[in-house]
């Protein structure tokens, strides 16, 4: 299918309907989990895809003054992104259960309706949970796209929509930092190895930033994440996870 040039750049996650085939099928969708990046890593990310003009949805961590930049693009959705790391840790400085952790970003984000938990941090009852907020898509299963599985959009029993991903800036990173082979973002479209029904696509601002190469750049960096000028002094000059971007959104556009 998409080697063979059936390349069509689609709408947000929330679009797909699995009984409707032409929603999701030789589609590309492309997600950013925005990860509480800094105002200006967030900014670089939105400028390259807004530039591009293609269809993103964004998980959202916290609120930035760039919702409304998010929200006045019309081929934007916000969905939300949320943590429930602290909460098992016993830490109940995002919430004292994890109603109260949805709940808190559904606050920030009422229009939500797709949904991706950082760490994909999920269980049935959370899942009844996202449906009681008012969410109906979740793309909390990542099926690496080596897998070789082919796979699709499929409802679960609470009418939720389950809307897998298969290629991850950092799940990339770290096939690559075992010397596993994993396909670049325009690899995974254009490699006859990896056809599949559709393609989700998930990146971070602070990966496309820094243009991270490897999670030892990754990490030398942690102390800069929230100074811009300084974190730009680790960006990578090579090949990395921008370069990807920028090569992935080159053919979507």
């Amino acid at each position: 299918m998409l080697p063979d040039g059936k390349i069509i750049s689609s709408g947000r996650l929330s679009d797909i309907v699995p009984e409707e085939i032409s929603s999701w099928y030789e589609r590309i969708f492309l997600t950013v989990d925005i990860d509480w990046a800094h105002d200006e890593v967030l900014a670089d990310a939105i400028s390259l895809i807004e530039e591009a003009g293609i269809y993103c949805t964004w998980f959202v961590t916290h609120d930035t003054r760039w919702l409304s930049r998010l929200r006045s693009n019309p081929k934007f959705e916000l969905g939300i992104h949320p943590n429930f790391n602290w909460l098992l840790a016993g830490d109940a400085r995002n919430g004292i259960n994890a109603r109260e952790v949805i709940l808190r970003l559904m606050n920030i984000v009422p229009e939500a309706r797709s949904v991706r938990s950082h760490s994909v941090t999920q269980s049935s009852v959370i899942l009844e949970l996202f449906s009681e907020a008012g969410l109906t898509h979740d793309s909390n299963c990542s099926i690496p796209i080596t897998s070789k599985i082919l796979v699709k959009p499929w409802r679960l029993w609470n009418n939720m929509v389950r809307v897998p991903y298969q290629w991850e800036d950092s799940i990339a990173l770290q096939y690559m930092e075992r010397k596993i082979k994993f396909p670049d973002a325009k690899q995974a479209v254009e490699c006859n190895e990896f056809i599949n029904e559709f393609i989700v696509f998930n990146f971070h601002p602070i990966h496309i930033f820094l243009n991270t190469e490897s999670l030892h750049q990754y990490e030398a960096a942690r102390a800069a994440y929230h100074n811009p000028e300084e974190l730009a002094l680790y960006r990578n000059p090579r090949k990395g996870v921008r370069t990807w971007l920028i090569e992935l959104l080159d053919v979507l556009s």
